[in-house]
C-alpha cells in the first residue's frame, strides 16, 4: 500500500472492520494486532493484513494461494494468521464476512484455550 502511512493502514482496517463489533488496534512488536469486542483476530505487519486461521476457513486462504503470517525471514516458524488476499481486501463486504470467519476462529481458538487450562 504505497503512499498510504502505516498508521493509516491500520485506521482504514479497523474502519472496514467495524460491522463486526468494537474494533480497536493495538501496536505490537513492529506491527498491529486487530481486536474485535476484545478479541484478538487480527495481525497488520508490513502493511499486510492476515486474519486467524483454524481448520474452518483455512481452506479459503490456500485456495487462493495465501499463506501463513511468518513473523521472522530467517525462522521456519509460521502463525496461524493468513494473508487476506488481495481479491478480498478490495471488497467491502467479503472483506468483512471474511473478518468474521476470522473473529470466529479466534472465539473458538480462545475457547479450546479455555477447556485446556481447566484440564
Amino acid at each position: 500500500m504505497r503512499g498510504i502511512r502505516r498508521h493509516d493502514f491500520v485506521e482504514h482496517i479497523c474502519e472496514l472492520l467495524a460491522p463486526l463489533g468494537a474494533v480497536r488496534p493495538r501496536a505490537m512488536f513492529g506491527g498491529h494486532g486487530i481486536y474485535v469486542d476484545e478479541v484478538f483476530c487480527a495481525i497488520v505487519a508490513h502493511d499486510t493484513l492476515y486474519f486467524k486461521a483454524d481448520d474452518d476457513n483455512r481452506a479459503d486462504y490456500e485456495a487462493l494461494g495465501s499463506g501463513p503470517f511468518k513473523p521472522f525471514a530467517d525462522k521456519p516458524m509460521v502463525m496461524s494468521y493468513y494473508e487476506v488476499p488481495a481479491e478480498v481486501m478490495d471488497d467491502r463486504s467479503t472483506l468483512v464476512i471474511w473478518g468474521r470467519k476470522a473473529l470466529e476462529a479466534a472465539r473458538r481458538h480462545n475457547a479450546s484455550k479455555r477447556r485446556a487450562l481447566r484440564r
